[in-house]
């Protein structure tokens, strides 16, 4: 067994971080231990979660996650979180895992799951509420409502944050194209320099997505991302990112926070325009 005391260099792998999570875990002090235990199960966690969500989830303080890390080699949280944002995928549960990960009682009693989603939706929009400025909103349905033509697109499971988002600026009559990216085809080039292109793109992102979202900054449009991580490739090329982390239910997540960030934006962008 590993000597907390003796380790001295940060793995440079996720497996050797694995294996001396693994091996030091039983020799941790309680609240290291409580870090290492809900770390090694909820490891696709670490890739879009800060210090103090991580700590909230093993009932630690942070600073006692920030020692667990330190424990493990790592200068502290941000290079342990490096290291598994490069193979964040590897670690997102697949859904026949998911379901198997819920509480008996949760699987069994869906008005328990209702609760659940509830409050976990309401967590999330408390995060969005101290996470989005009126600044930032103000500053995008300003940039959306001078465009000739607000583009949309967010792909999986994003797709259905861009349609609602599409919905309702179609019914207050502000010109948008909903990009869905049917048949493989390549619908960039519809977009010019006089447009605004709005790219919805969560861990571990998509290509198509960013991809588009790149090729129309290049011929001049403007970029406004939404996503659920700071390590988002977007944010090189956005002008303005916003960020909204969906609480999770036993490994599944809503969209509350991402819907009623674009429902209230798209109704920002058309007052914006008919005050012009």
């Amino acid at each position: 067994m590993a000597d907390p005391a003796e380790v001295t260099n940060a793995p440079e792998t996720v497996t050797e971080a694995l294996a001396r999570m693994d091996a030091m875990a039983e020799g941790f002090p309680k609240r290291l231990k409580q870090s290492a235990t809900f770390t090694r199960r909820h490891l696709h966690l670490i890739a879009v979660s800060t210090v103090s969500e991580m700590a909230q989830g093993a009932d630690v303080a942070p600073s006692a996650y920030m020692r667990f890390c330190q424990a493990m080699g790592f200068s502290g949280y941000s290079e342990m979180q490096a290291l598994f944002r490069a193979q964040f995928t590897s670690f997102r549960p697949d859904y026949d895992t998911r379901l198997a990960q819920l509480r008996p009682d949760m699987a069994v009693d869906a008005g328990r799951l209702l609760m659940d989603f509830s409050e976990s939706g309401h967590k999330s929009l408390l995060s969005l509420s101290n996470t989005v400025t009126s600044g930032s909103m103000e500053r995008a349905a300003k940039t959306m409502a001078g465009a000739r033509l607000v583009h949309l697109i967010g792909l999986r499971r994003a797709f259905a944050v861009a349609a609602n988002m599409s919905y309702y600026l179609g019914k207050l009559e502000v010109p948008s194209v909903l990009h869905a990216g049917v048949g493989l085809q390549d619908s960039g080039l519809a977009i010019t320099a006089e447009d605004v292109l709005f790219a919805i793109t969560f861990a571990p992102f998509s290509e198509e997505t960013v991809r588009l979202a790149r090729g129309a900054s290049e011929r001049g449009a403007r970029v406004i991302g939404l996503t659920d991580s700071e390590a988002c490739p977007l944010s090189t090329f956005a002008e303005d990112m916003f960020l909204a982390r969906e609480n999770e239910v036993g490994g599944f997540r809503a969209l509350n926070a991402s819907i009623t960030l674009t429902t209230a934006l798209a109704v920002a962008v058309a007052a914006a325009k008919n005050g012009d």
